[in-house]
Parts: C-alpha cells; structure tokens; sequence
C-alpha cells in the first residue's frame, strides 16, 4: 500500500456542505492512473489532501512512511534569474543528471535551456516544470493538469516515454482530456458531479494502459461514454 484516505471528509472554510464525506480511497501499484471529473467538483481540493499539503480534513491519510510525493499545477514557475539549465543543475541530484538531459532531449526543450523561464511559450514552460519534479527522487507524482499548454503530437509522445521510463513510479494525473485518460491510464478515478454537490463514493474504470501513441481499441466510445456518465451521474452511476 502506498497511500490510503479512509473516512474521508472536507467542508471548504466558511462553507457547511462537505464536498467529500466519508471517502474511501488507495493507490496499491505503481502505475499511470488518472484523476477525472468536471470542472468544480473538487479534483484540485483531493489531490492536495492526497499530496498532504492540504489539512483540516476528517478521517485518516495513511502513507507508506518512505513514500515521497511530489505534487505539481501547470501555474508553477520558476526563479526568473536563472536559465533553465543553471535552475535544472542546481536542483537534479547527480545520479539523476543524464536523466535531465535525456528528458530535456525527450520534451523538445534541448535548445531553450539557455532561456530563463519567462522566456519561454506556455507549452515549454509547462514542460520544464514536468522535467524538474521527473528528475527528483518520488514515489508518487501527482500532475494537476501539468501540460494543458503542450500541445497533443508532444503529449501523446511524453506519455508513453514516461510511462517506460519509471516502471516502479507511480503517477496520478489530473485532466479534462477524456481520450487522453482513457487511452494512457491504468485505471481512471472518477469524481462524480452530484446533485448535492457532496461526493460520497469515487468511481473508477479500467483504461487502456496504452505504451505508444498509436494504440487504440475498437470500444474506446463505449469507455469514453462510461466515463462521462459516472461523472455525471452522481450517486445513481455503477462501478
């Protein structure tokens, strides 16, 4: 077991309906797993109570007690006095150095590492913020929406990369690409957009698991239809 929430609830400050009560919820595995549901519904708010940098919640948070996570959002930025490579040296522990440059090679950003941060187009700077937490040392990744800037062609191609090069790693990814979860995740967690507005239960799919950008499968309209109807559904979608 690396992380477990149990007889989770959380009511956002100077609000009294909770927007989770008494969740149960784990990640056992390494693997690619993804965080799905409508904007709103409190997958930002979960993944920081996941992360441990979010409390005030009811129920228990058990962590394996070596596990080291890492959470990420695509508005992170960093010091605008250094370029990305005196930023990358400072902050890559040496045995992860050819690591950074092979990601570096891998995420198209090889000639802009000169650059400081600023200076770089959304999509490049969400992946040099991508790159920086891959060279750390972590057990669990959580990315919120860490390359909503990057575009499809370079996504499909970083997915699968990542996924082949930390086999033992394990990675929760938040997004509102539905094909994209579907396609590359392990399993898919769904929150579910209530009536009520409280989650009571996280649902969860199978998805693809796919290793390279072309993989497809004949049913993904059905996966894709499931997906967004337990998301939708509320407390009235199966699991």
């Amino acid at each position: 077991m690396l992380i477990r929430l149990s007889s989770l609830s959380y009511t956002y400050p100077k609000l009294e309906k909770p927007i989770f009560k008494d969740l149960e919820w784990e990640l056992d595995k390494p693997g690619f797993y993804s965080l799905f549901g409508f904007s709103g519904v409190g997958k930002t708010t979960f993944a920081k109570i996941v992360a441990g940098e979010l409390s005030g919640f009811q129920g228990q948070r058990v962590v394996n007690d070596k596990a080291a996570i890492l959470y990420s959002h695509n508005q992170e930025r960093i010091p605008g006095w250094q370029t990305i490579n005196e930023h990358l040296t400072k902050i890559t522990p040496p045995q992860n150095a050819e690591l950074a440059q092979h990601l570096a090679k891998l995420f198209g950003i090889t000639s802009k590492l000169d650059r400081t941060f600023l200076k770089l187009s959304m999509g490049q700077r969400n992946r040099v913020n991508v790159l920086r937490y891959l060279v750390q040392n972590f057990d669990l990744f959580i990315g919120d929406e860490i390359l909503a800037n990057v575009d499809e062609p370079t996504r499909n191609v970083i997915f699968p990369e990542i996924k082949k090069l930390f086999p033992d790693k394990t990675f929760l990814y938040i997004s509102h690409n539905v094909l994209e979860v579907i396609k590359f995740s392990k399993k898919i967690f769904i929150l579910p957009q209530t009536p009520e507005g409280t989650i009571t239960k996280i649902f969860s799919m199978q998805g693809l698991d796919a290793t390279s950008p072309q993989k497809s499968s004949h049913n993904i309209e059905s996966k894709v239809f499931s997906l967004l109807k337990m998301a939708g559904a509320g407390a009235g979608a199966g699991e």
